[in-house]
């Protein structure tokens, strides 16, 4: 659960400090084409409406419109790391000296008590003293 909670934390931060650009083409008054980071593409009408240019009403020039949305994100989380003191340089030195060794795996499988023998059993405990699991 902590995982799934920190995987959508993360994905929110990045997504609210982010600027996105979202552009719309409308034809008639109906969404034609959208397009996340881009311009969207238009749907055509134009290139026919100028191939018609003699029988073309000038007034009413535009039966298709491009809408273009702005989401600035946020520009004051910007860390610099040349304004570090020094106890915040030797805490990150230390935590790098000190876990650089955990993503090493280990040669072999060590097991400690391999040439060790189990105890032996002179009573049982857990009918001696009457202990069991309900």
């Amino acid at each position: 659960m902590g995982r799934l909670f920190s995987m959508i934390m993360a994905v929110l931060l990045l997504a609210s400090t982010t600027s996105w650009t979202v552009g719309k083409h409308y034809c008639m008054g109906r969404v034609m084409d959208v397009s996340f980071f881009s311009k969207a593409e238009d749907c055509g009408m134009d290139l026919h409406q100028s191939a018609n240019s003699l029988t073309y009403n000038w007034e009413n020039a535009h039966c298709c419109d491009d809408e273009t949305v702005y989401i600035t994100g946020q520009n004051d989380l910007k860390v610099s790391l040349d304004k570090l003191t020094f106890e915040q340089c030797q805490f990150i030195a230390s935590l790098v000296y000190h876990y650089i060794d955990l993503f090493e795996g280990l040669q072999d499988h060590v097991v400690p008590f391999k040439y060790y023998p189990p105890p032996i059993l002179v009573k049982e405990i857990t009918i001696w003293d009457q202990v069991f699991l309900i």
